[in-house]
């Protein structure tokens, strides 16, 4: 099976265009690089590129390899800065913007703790829910949630969050308890209107590896999830929330959570930056910093 070297030293002759530049940055022989491109075409039985004495031409399954060889590159390239970063002296200025949840449950102490812990930095957090405009607003770094479209921006994914559907005893007293989703159609539903697909579709897995959407209905909507809880903790209506917003709800009894085997909603969370070759070392110790706080407290994410 190839190794990852092999594929990140294919993914340097690409780049460079030459067997020799690839042998001097990794101080070896030519021919060692030749024979170890060799070796992994033999090991994919395909031909990856044409060679002649003046330019290297990529076959089609050479391109092909070459765009997961190159992202493979990035991410060794991406997980090896973040160590380092931790060892040089990190200075100077970060402007953040963050979900305002994840802002208050976790990043405030997150970030102001790494300040604390490299004293010639400083950082300013901004706590909105809304994409930012990252180059027009002078942000160095945004946490957001979803897909990211713009591609002259980086995203790295940092944690999953899963959401609840979840709702009081009372509410539940008093209206029976959903035994599945479409039971959930006689139920008053509070939706969130941040969702794309639309404030009362909701994410349903039908088994382990499929969702579905299915509309429910309600009464009450809203594009802010702590005011839905609110509302859900007032009674009001079946909740689908972030597990983070509604944990200690439900460690408290003051929330149920309902159909855990069917919640299908996972959303994941993302630090996003403008695109560079190698981010400053301070946004990538930030990045690891933010992403090691996340997974210490994931039971309740």
């Amino acid at each position: 099976m190839a190794q990852i070297d092999d594929l990140v030293l294919f993914a340097q002759v690409i780049e460079h265009g030459s067997f020799s530049k690839v042998a001097e940055l990794n101080n070896i022989t030519k021919s060692v690089v030749s024979k170890r491109i060799s070796k992994l075409e033999q090991e994919l039985g395909v031909q990856l590129m044409y060679r002649t004495t003046r330019r290297l031409t990529l076959t089609e399954p050479g391109s092909i390899l070459y765009q997961r060889a190159k992202e493979v590159r990035q991410v060794a390239q991406s997980a090896f800065d973040s160590v380092t970063g931790y060892s040089e002296a990190l200075s100077g200025h970060i402007r953040v913007s963050v979900p305002t949840i994840s802002g208050e449950l976790l990043l405030s102490k997150a970030l102001s703790d790494f300040c604390q812990n490299h004293p010639g930095l400083t950082i300013d957090m901004s706590m909105d829910n809304q994409f930012v405009d990252l180059v027009a607003q002078n942000y160095d770094l945004v946490i957001r949630t979803g897909y990211l479209e713009d591609s002259s921006l980086i995203a790295r994914h940092i944690f999953n969050s899963r959401w609840v559907i979840c709702a009081t005893p009372g509410y539940l007293e008093q209206f029976g308890v959903p035994e599945s989703p479409k039971a959930l159609k006689h139920h008053n539903c509070l939706g969130y209107t941040q969702q794309s697909t639309g404030p009362f579709d909701w994410l349903f897995l039908r088994n382990t590896d499929d969702t579905y959407t299915m509309k429910v209905n309600g009464n009450f909507s809203s594009d802010n999830a702590a005011g839905l809880r609110k509302a859900a903790l007032a009674g009001n209506g079946v909740a689908y929330l972030p597990t983070c917003l509604v944990y200690d709800d439900l460690q408290n009894g003051d929330l149920v959570e309902l159909l855990p085997e069917h919640a299908g909603k996972v959303v994941g969370i993302y630090a996003v930056y403008p695109y560079t070759k190698q981010p400053p070392k301070r946004i990538q110790a930030l990045i690891e910093h933010i992403r090691e706080h996340y997974m210490a407290m994931k039971e309740r994410f």
